[in-house]
C-alpha cells in the first residue's frame, strides 16, 4: 500500500485498527511513534546495485490507555513527515514489537488495516541459476530436508 492510499482510507474512518497476520488486533491504545523514509542501497547476489525507498510506520503499544490515535491525527502526522522529510508516494512498511521488532506489509479490508507477512527473495535468480519453481520452496523446507548443500541451488 502506498502513502496516498492510506491517506484516502483514513479520511473515511472513525477509528484506526491494525490486525496482525495471526488475526490478533494491535491494542487500541497504540501510537505511531515514527514515520520515516528508509533508503536501502545494496548489491544483490548477482552483482546488481539497487536502491529501494519505503515509508516506515512504527507502531508502539503504549501503557497510555486514556488516548487513542484518531485518523485525523495520523493524517496530520503523515502530512508533516511528507513535508519535513520530503517523502513521496512510497510503499509503506510497518514495524511492530512482537518477540522482536517485526516488519510487515500493509493492506486494508473492511474497516481495518491488515499487517501482512513479508518474505525475503533472491533478486538475481537468473544469475544464481535458481528457477522460479525452486524459489517457491520455503527455506524452512529446504533446511528440514537438508537440501541446502553446496551446489544445491539455494542462496
Amino acid at each position: 500500500m502506498k502513502l496516498s492510499e492510506i491517506k484516502s482510507i483514513l479520511v473515511q474512518l472513525e477509528q484506526i485498527e491494525f490486525e496482525l497476520p495471526n488475526g490478533t488486533l494491535v491494542p487500541e491504545n497504540f501510537h505511531v511513534t515514527e514515520i520515516g523514509k528508509i533508503t536501502k542501497h545494496f548489491i544483490d547476489c548477482g552483482g546488481t546495485v539497487r536502491k529501494e525507498e519505503v515509508v516506515n510506520f512504527q507502531l508502539w503499544d503504549a501503557d497510555d490507555f486514556n488516548h487513542r490515535l484518531h485518523p485525523e491525527k495520523l493524517i496530520s502526522i503523515i502530512k508533516l513527515s511528507e513535508k519535513t522529510l520530503n517523502i513521496g508516494d512510497l510503499e509503506i512498511e510497518v514495524e511492530y514489537q512482537g518477540q522482536t521488532i517485526e516488519k510487515f506489509g500493509i493492506d486494508f479490508k473492511g474497516s481495518r488495516f491488515l499487517l501482512t507477512n513479508m518474505f525475503t527473495d533472491c533478486l538475481a535468480k537468473d544469475k544464481c541459476g535458481i528457477s522460479e519453481e525452486k524459489s517457491k520452496v520455503k527455506n524452512s523446507e529446504t533446511i528440514q530436508n537438508n537440501n541446502c548443500t553446496p551446489g544445491s541451488g539455494c542462496c
